[in-house]
């Protein structure tokens, strides 16, 4: 097309903006929306992975982190450490508190030295320093907690609390703890004490699990010097068997964690503007109906297809591109506003900026969805022949477009899964998100195409509002279509979260609480392990007592390759990242099923493994292949004999690596163990039963399951509640496109409302006939919207999650309900204003 007729087609387009402005107000809001969404969560994450990185060496402690499970550093260890500056220690470990009365809690202990913090500062409260809240004073060391430590055993600021062996007085509460991050989310509270103080609890023996970490902050902080001192140290120590955490990945899970809730709000704000798209398309093809004297006369006067097409594509484009811009403006504001917000949540400054990478993806996913949901009216239009524009509107006949706008359409699709695919942290979710999407949307088509049929061969009922509501849903130019694609989207994603929701919570509370052991023991050393043994069979006589031994070790190397340089499937990474548990010995672990290979006789002296068989898939193993672990300072390599499949959701003792008895003869262990009491055993007989293991053996860890359970519900609830406050973008933009359908489809009813009343029809029989046509669409809707979300529900419950699936009715009354108040509501609103014209108005121009 030559500049001159793309000229004229551009001037052609501004004049038509001046008369469309308001009838776009349903475009603009879908694409802002959408885009708002994307632009918003890119930008947020950013702003949560940037402050990450700013606060790295307060987060992680120093400029470099080597922990150690079991064992503390040997001397030349930390002499090679301490060649690159100071180097501070802390321990970590869980264990029992206990109070006078002899109440007790699990506790998330941390041993520091004089050192601690090498970087930023411990806040406490009432403030002091913090040498002086954890000295020895009065035959008493001091010790901090938080806040949740003193509601949690009902003490305060000044009373004695004991743990194993020593005694322990409160002086103040942890208001801010600067390396929380990088400790990771536990089960108990935190209780800072100091190195000194952890020798006096003889609670380390061997076997214990502890992990010792040698925060380094180094002399030289530049980058390249801190890469040379890692290096350096992996050279100088290769069988110490150090984790190895740097400042810019001070927090490696967490920043997984913050990539993917930005992948799902990216592909949530995909979904609304995919939504959106809908009520693009129905702005775009109602503009067109309304301007179809001006396309038939230009057509009449010469104009060719391609100047209507270019002159209306220019007009969309320029609305698109005021809507993507307002929504790049609100989304770049987004991470500014939740830094105030969310201040107090975030346990580190945010760091708020504009984000141009977000912004330019959210544009691009903007202009594709325009692109993509425009081309198909405006080349129905241009196809349209002049006689047919002056008779009849726009889209009332069915007319396929030419084959470059149809490869079009399919080449802005293409690129909009290829762009989230590119942008995904987990291409394998994203696929099946966008796949799944694509389904409704097909499904959604089908059902409202079905409903059509199903209307037009239904006997005509006898009532008047009844034939009428039937009529309307199956004629010509119905809405039926839209209703259904509008509001089918956003309820099947909010009743798949919010039944994926209940077969958690139902998971969590019901089905592992009744299959779960009540307590785990952790730390019972092996030299006392019968005779803990005996004082189980002697105080809670009833119950199960189940025990294995027990170590910490990290996969070091698979077949000789190192673990960092192996690229497993993304949900079976997390088995490389740290250290894990692991047992040996003769027998098939109780939950376990042996699914291929062999388990080994109890006289081979060959270290063996077996392996659960899904994170083996995922991590590329096959049998026969070499796994070396780092256990105590040692790497030891085992070759993998067998699979199995385990049944993790029963909560009782399992591992994902089980080592034959010869793997680890003669090193130190400790015992793990499970205690289940018979049903009918309340809350009363276990923390009694608690407080008497506390109170005999102090040096061992007791986990009540019920409590851990309560604190994962709450986590799965407050996750849930933000997942479903995201996904209401989706939901509000369904609703934008269904009044935009029905406000598109005034013309139809205010016809309709003045040719009924003049031929008879009461204003009241007409509001029951569209009453009715727009609760059944809206039922039917519902229906479809349960069925589809608890399909894709069910899906990720049973094959992601591998958990029972749980139906919640309250949530399909839900969809139901909220399907019926928007189709009725909506509808009737328009339905009345349409009633209200004059009839003058339409009959002088019929």
């Amino acid at each position: 097309m030559s500049t001159a007729r793309l000229s004229v087609a551009f001037a052609f387009a501004l004049r038509e903006l001046r008369g469309a402005k308001r009838g776009f107000g349903i475009f603009l809001a879908c694409l802002v929306l959408g885009v708002m969404s994307i632009a918003g969560g890119g930008s947020f994450a950013r702003a949560l992975t940037d402050g990450l990185a700013r606060e790295g060496r307060s987060i992680l402690g120093g400029d470099a982190a080597f922990t150690l499970i079991q064992r503390e550093a040997s001397d030349p260890e930390r002499a090679l450490l301490a060649s690159g500056g100071t180097v501070g220690r802390v321990a970590l470990m869980r264990a029992m508190a206990r109070t006078e009365s002899g109440a007790a809690t699990l506790v998330e202990m941390k041993a520091v030295d004089r050192t601690y913090p090498l970087v930023g500062s411990a806040e406490l409260a009432p403030p002091m320093p913090l040498d002086a809240a954890l000295a020895l004073k009065d035959g008493l060391y001091g010790a901090v907690v938080d806040e949740t430590f003193l509601s949690r055993l009902e003490v305060k600021v000044g009373d004695v609390i004991r743990i194993g062996e020593a005694a322990f007085q409160l002086r103040a509460v942890l208001a801010s703890e600067p390396d929380r991050l990088a400790s990771g989310v536990g089960f108990g509270p935190r209780f800072l004490i100091s190195d000194a103080a952890l020798d006096a609890t003889k609670l380390i023996q061997p076997g214990s699990l502890v992990r010792w970490s040698y925060r380094v902050r180094l002399d030289d902080p530049r980058p390249e010097a801190l890469a040379a001192f890692v290096e350096k140290v992996r050279a100088g120590a290769p069988e110490a068997g150090f984790e190895v955490r740097t400042r810019d990945a001070a927090s490696p899970q967490l920043e997984r964690n913050v990539k993917r809730i930005a992948q799902y709000l990216t592909l949530v704000g995909l979904t609304a503007l995919l939504v959106g798209g809908v009520g693009v398309a129905n702005a775009v093809s109602a503009h067109l109906a309304e301007k179809r004297e001006v396309i038939a006369t230009l057509k009449a006067l010469g104009a060719t297809r391609a100047t209507i097409f270019t002159t209306y594509l220019f007009e969309v484009a320029i609305i698109a591109g005021l809507g993507i811009v307002l929504g790049l403006v609100l989304g770049a504001a987004v991470p500014f506003v939740a830094a105030g917000v969310m201040a107090a949540y975030i346990p580190f400054p945010l760091s708020p900026h504009v984000d141009a990478v977000a912004l330019a993806f959210a544009a691009l996913y903007g202009a594709l969805v325009t692109f993509a949901f425009t081309l198909w009216p405006l080349a129905r239009a241009q196809e349209a022949p002049v006689s047919a524009l002056f008779r009849d509107e726009i889209g009332a006949r069915r007319r396929w477009p030419r084959w470059p706008a149809l490869v079009g359409c399919a080449a802005a699709v293409v690129a909009l899964v290829a762009v989230a695919l590119v942008t995904a942290e987990d291409q394998r979710s994203a696929l099946i998100f966008l796949a799944a999407s694509a389904a409704v949307f097909l499904l959604l088509r089908l059902v409202a195409l079905g409903i059509m049929a199903l209307a037009r061969r239904l006997p005509r009922p006898r009532g008047t509002m009844a034939r009428l509501a039937l009529a309307n849903i199956h004629r010509p130019g119905a809405l039926t279509p839209t209703v259904v694609l509008s509001l089918g989207l956003g309820l099947s994603l909010l009743t798949a979260i919010a039944l994926i929701d209940r077969s958690l919570t139902q998971e969590i509370s019901g089905s592992l609480a009744e299959k779960a052991p009540s307590f785990f023991f952790v730390d019972v050393p092996s030299s006392e392990q019968e005779a803990f043994a005996a004082f189980i069979a002697t105080h809670a006589p009833e119950a199960a007592y189940k025990s294995v031994p027990m170590l910490r070790g990290r996969i070091t190397a698979l077949n000789d390759v190192p673990a960092e340089e192996v690229k497993p499937a993304p949900d079976a990474a997390w088995v490389l990242q740290s250290d894990r548990g692991i047992s040996f010995g003769n027998e098939v672990p109780e939950g376990s099923t042996v699914v291929a290979g062999r388990w080994w006789s109890p006289d081979e002296p060959e270290a063996q493994v077996s392996f659960d068989r899904k994170l083996a898939e995922g991590l590329g193993l096959k049998l026969g292949d070499s796994v070396t672990v780092n256990v105590l300072g040692r790497s030891i390599t085992a070759k993998l004999t067998n699979f199995r499949d385990v049944k993790w959701e029963r909560l009782g003792i399992n591992f994902v690596m089980q080592f034959s008895p010869a793997t680890f003869a003669g090193a130190p262990y400790s015992v793990l163990a499970t205690l289940t009491f018979p049903e009918g055993a309340g809350s009363a007989r276990e923390l009694a039963f608690m407080r008497e293991v506390a109170a005999a053996y102090p040096a061992v860890t007791t986990v009540r399951v019920k409590e851990a359970l309560d604190q994962a519900n709450k986590m799965v609830g407050d996750l849930a509640f933000g997942i479903r406050i995201a996904s209401l973008v989706t939901l509000l933009t369904s609703i934008l496109v269904l009044a935009g359908a029905l406000a598109a489809g005034h013309q139809h009813r205010v016809y309709d409302a003045v040719i009924l009343k003049t031929l008879g029809a009461t204003r009241r029989s007409l509001v029951g006939a569209y009453a009715l046509e727009y609760a059944g669409l809206g039922l039917v809707t519902a229906v479809f919207a349960i069925g589809a979300g608890a399909l894709a529900a069910y899906f990720v419950v049973t094959r992601v999650m591998t958990i029972a699936f749980t139906f919640a009715p309250g949530a399909a009354l839900g969809a139901v309900v909220l399907a019926l108040v928007f189709t009725v509501g909506f509808g009737l609103v328009g339905t009345w204003r349409a009633l209200s014209q004059p009839p003058v108005r339409v009959l002088r121009h019929l």
